[in-house]
């Protein structure tokens, strides 16, 4: 598999973002994360085209945990296989999973949202032992029904355009405005068009068939969360152009989401970390501590 490694001087002077960068080894490639912190472990999954900068408001809050947010193969600072062809699920997921054992995790809170979500809450489908809460945001777990047509063209856009920008995308799918040095830091992984085959080929996985190779992990993530015993907190925000509304679905499919305060985060869009982390974050912290239970 070929791949590319963005350089470093790319990632220079970013806000708020003075972290030791850590790696594991996976198929010869090297995956980066974040890991700040001793304690009870979080585990931050980002999703499409974002990377573990969109966690970064949440590691001063959250200080008294070990915060772990790894960047998926072909985002942030891991390396980014060149060829569209091999991005998968089942890579993804293969890669996650490698992660969580070499850094020897278990008694997990995992947090999610967007591709975070599909691939998160895949693993914890496949290996339910390791995680003892779930924080779940804007997301989704879709099993192989027709996509809408809005989606479709957002598949298509990001997959034949020549070259989307990152920082384009992110802000076209936030509520405020955010500054030119943020969205500096969301186009930091991608110096050209080669960079960005992961990007580009991830709302094409979205499974939009019966047969897709994903379907058999979504659905064995619905199951287990159907039949979760242990605590479950639903955060979507309320200016979500993409998946705003669908915190009724998980609702309805945890039981113990419904032991939680029922939160709405107010004026954020998609990309709900980047605009109210630090919020979310102690909204983390209570769930953690057992004190948003009803």
């Amino acid at each position: 598999m070929k791949f590319l490694r963005t350089p470093s001087e790319r990632f220079e002077n970013l806000p708020s973002l003075d972290f030791k960068e850590n790696y594991v080894q996976f198929q010869d490639m090297q995956m980066h994360y974040l890991d700040e912190g001793s304690g009870e472990v979080i585990l931050a999954l980002h999703g499409q085209p974002s990377w573990c900068y969109l966690y970064r408001k949440f590691i001063p809050v959250l200080g008294a945990y070990r915060f772990i947010a790894p960047d998926f193969f072909g985002f942030g600072k891991s390396d980014k296989p060149s060829e569209a062809k091999d991005y998968s699920y089942e890579f993804h997921l293969e890669s996650l999973v490698s992660f969580c054992e070499q850094l020897k995790l278990r008694d997990i809170t995992l947090v999610v949202q967007d591709w975070g979500g599909l691939l998160g809450l895949g693993l914890l489908g496949q290996h339910p032992e390791l995680f003892k809460r779930v924080v779940i945001m804007n997301t989704f777990l879709p099993v192989g029904k027709p996509l809408k047509l809005p989606f479709k063209i957002w598949q298509w856009f990001a997959k034949y355009h020549p070259s989307p920008t990152v920082s384009k995308i992110i802000q076209f799918a936030s509520h405020t405005t955010l500054s030119k040095e943020v969205l500096k830091g969301y186009d930091a992984p991608f110096p050209n068009k080669k960079y960005k085959a992961g990007a580009r080929i991830f709302p094409s996985l979205v499974p939009g068939k019966k047969d897709d190779p994903a379907v058999q992990y979504l659905k064995k993530a619905r199951e287990e969360l159907s039949k979760w015993d242990k605590p479950a907190l639903v955060l979507f925000s309320d200016k979500d152009k993409v998946l705003g509304g669908l915190e009724k679905f998980f609702y309805h499919l945890i039981p113990t989401a419904n032991s939680q305060q029922k939160i709405l985060i107010a004026d954020a869009g998609h990309f709900l970390q980047e605009e109210k982390g630090e919020e979310i974050a102690n909204y983390i912290d209570a769930f953690i501590k057992g004190d948003l239970e009803i």
